[in-house]
């Protein structure tokens, strides 16, 4: 009960009496019926490519039609492909060694066997994990302290999915643990299959329910090397199945399985507590909030003394003064007042990017205060991918309107391909690296290859709503007046003095994207091996509280430079705030670089591009957020200090 209320104070992840999300009702089994256990995709830590279960030679449903489970949109792009599995579960009816199919028989013989096997070997050398599903919960296995104890360094530790096999070799080198306890003292140098699964399913009753309700469910996958399907042995001390083909004799492999029904006290509103307490501690996450607030205080001290020291002396020194000539000779930031608000050169891209930074701000903002309150929990599959989605395509008015906005400010005239560039340019861009990935998944036979229709769909979403939203905005946009400024821009543009080192672009975005980025890398870290780690995140209060310390960051350390900037007699400063506010994304693209080297075990050319291009396009929309956000915290400073001074 203390971790329930701890997460739903930080997550929001707890469900109120008598309300339940769409999907994740509570739902109560009668004594004999079927239970329908579900099989997904299977991925490795070891490879960024994951596969459907019937690409591999498992035991199917006698028949496959009907098999196929209705996904949505977030499923598929995620890659998961749930399909009904030939198991046979009965509710509070337990199977002991029962046969799941005719035995699988490999053949040197046989080209087709050949492949098969290879593949399913290839499968087992790098640790692909099976993933089912059961009353939509994930199926577990106890990897330490599976018989638990009363201190909470003492809980049983699960992890999703179980292995396909156990190749002893590769395991001393990328640490796999081998489910059979006696399988590495006796076979040193083998490779083993998991043909057999004993699963515990834990059942919770009440006086409020009629039935039994599923709480939770452990598999423990076993290697067992049966003689025949008359002769099954799935004893403890039974040999296991070695996974070997060698010519002039077959391999045959029978996949059993047993069924244990437990009663438990766990309530359904409870269930997801096992799973959630075998992630990491929330105390590194508090130590992540603390390290970004000393950070933001920091931050907040600087612009502090610059604004309640600096600029408020200068604006009272010069409004006082007698003649406005020596003001200007003494003050560097107040002699470009007739030039700050100049037009900058590529008015049209700066528009365009801060219109898509605004969508993809407000897209993560209410994404994740929706993550809070539970609506995209880990029981809502694919629940957080649709969101985004959804949120992009509806949000697309507001880059409409954002970028006319700042174009007509700018003296834009071509409104038209202002409009056109806010809708092409860069989904454009991110449909294209997507596709490009996507078709190396197919060439890979991969079930995160999204399938040709989906496509189509998303063409139909981007062309047929964001599109016409885009324009919707744009002509709001560009019907209001324009943005009145503080100060008149003078007709000959002032002469900029040289520059130091410092305060040149590059220099300057190298220091303008260390703090925010020293806000985030902690739970960076947490983010990336979630991912890619195929682990539970459901933190999303931690990371909602992070992304705010981020923003504030983002805006304090542009706000600080722009300020310098401009004091150095330079009033380019509008790409420049841009660009600083979204230089932590050049952080954080090393970061997950180095990440990919030092704590990833995948290799090879596919993993690498696949990797790169992922992260290329999460860098991107975070390069637009941070920059957007960067960019209206310095228009909004320079707008009041240039509005607090008197000019002729």
């Amino acid at each position: 009960m203390h971790f329930t209320a701890l997460l739903v104070l930080v997550a929001g992840a707890g469900l109120a009496s008598g309300f339940y999300l769409p999907g994740v009702a509570p739902r109560a089994y009668e004594t004999g019926e079927v239970l329908p256990l579900l099989v997904n995709r299977l991925d490795s830590t070891e490879s960024i490519v994951p596969y459907d279960y019937f690409h591999f030679d498992f035991c199917e449903r006698d028949n496959k039609e009907g098999t196929a489970v209705s996904e949505n949109l977030g499923q598929i792009l995620l890659g998961e492909r749930i399909r009904h599995s030939p198991y046979e579960i009965r509710m509070e009816q337990d199977v002991h060694c029962k046969p799941l199919c005719q035995p699988k028989v490999y053949s040197t013989q046989h080209k087709n066997n050949v492949t098969k096997f290879k593949l399913l070997q290839s499968a087992i050398k790098k640790d692909y994990i099976h993933h089912w599903i059961l009353d939509n919960l994930p199926v577990v296995e106890c990897t330490s302290n599976c018989r638990g104890g009363l201190r909470p360094e003492d809980r049983p530790y699960y992890r999703l999915g179980f292995p396909v096999g156990c190749d002893i070799g590769k395991a001393a080198e990328s640490l796999t643990v081998c489910t059979v306890s006696n399988i590495q003292n006796l076979y040193p140098e083998e490779t083993f299959i998991n043909n057999h699964i004993d699963f515990t399913i834990k059942i919770h009753r009440s006086s409020e329910f009629t039935g039994a309700r599923i709480v939770g469910i452990e598999a423990k996958p076993r290697s067992y090397a049966h003689a025949s399907m008359d002769k099954l042995s799935c004893e403890p001390t039974a040999e296991p199945q070695p996974f070997k083909l060698e010519k002039d004799k077959p391999l045959s492999v029978i996949y059993t399985y047993s069924v244990v029904f437990q009663e438990s006290p766990i309530k359904w509103a409870s269930r997801w507590d096992t799973y959630l307490q075998s992630a990491e501690s929330t105390r590194i996450h508090w130590f992540s909030i603390v390290n970004s607030l000393v950070i933001v205080v920091f931050l907040s001290g600087l612009v502090g003394v610059i604004t309640v020291r600096a600029l408020h002396k200068d604006i009272s020194r010069y409004n006082s003064a007698e003649n406005q000539d020596e003001a200007q000779e003494e003050f560097g930031w107040k002699l470009v007042h007739g030039d700050v608000f100049r037009p900058p050169p590529g008015g049209m891209l700066l528009s365009v990017c801060l219109g898509t930074g605004t969508q993809i701000l407000l897209m993560f903002i209410v994404t994740m205060f929706f993550a809070c309150l539970g609506f995209l929990s880990p029981a809502t599959r694919g629940g957080l991918m649709t969101c985004l989605l959804a949120l992009w395509v509806l949000l697309s008015s507001v880059s409409g309107y954002i970028s006319a906005r700042f174009y007509k400010m700018f003296g834009g005239e071509q409104w038209k391909s202002n409009v056109l560039l806010s809708s092409f340019l860069f989904p454009g861009v991110a449909y294209t690296v997507f596709f490009v990935l996507n078709l190396v998944m197919w060439a890979n036979e991969s079930s995160a290859a999204v399938p040709f229709g989906t496509l189509v769909a998303l063409m139909l979403l981007w062309f047929g709503i964001s599109v016409p939203l885009t324009f919707f905005g744009a002509y709001y946009g560009f019907k209001k007046e324009v943005i009145d400024q503080p100060v008149r821009t003078n007709q000959i543009p002032r002469q900029i003095p040289p520059q130091s080192i410092y305060t040149q672009t590059i220099p300057a975005l190298l220091m303008g994207g260390v703090l925010p980025f020293g806000c985030i890398f902690i739970q960076l870290f947490f983010l990336l091996n979630s991912i890619w780690g195929h682990k539970l995140y459901y933190v999303f209060g931690f990371l909602l509280i992070v992304f705010g310390i981020l923003i504030v960051t983002t805006i304090e350390s542009t706000i600080l430079l722009c300020y310098f900037h401009l004091c150095t007699e330079n009033y380019h400063w509008w790409w420049r705030a841009f660009l600083t506010g979204g230089a932590s994304s050049l952080y954080l693209f090393g970061y997950a670089i180095l990440f990919y080297f030092r704590r990833m075990e995948v290799d090879g050319t596919t993993n690498l591009v696949l990797y790169v291009g992922y992260t290329s396009l999460a860098t991107m929309l975070f390069w637009l957020a941070t920059g957007t956000a960067g960019f209206y915290g310095c228009f909004a400073f320079i707008r009041k200090i240039y509005s607090s001074i008197k000019v002729d």
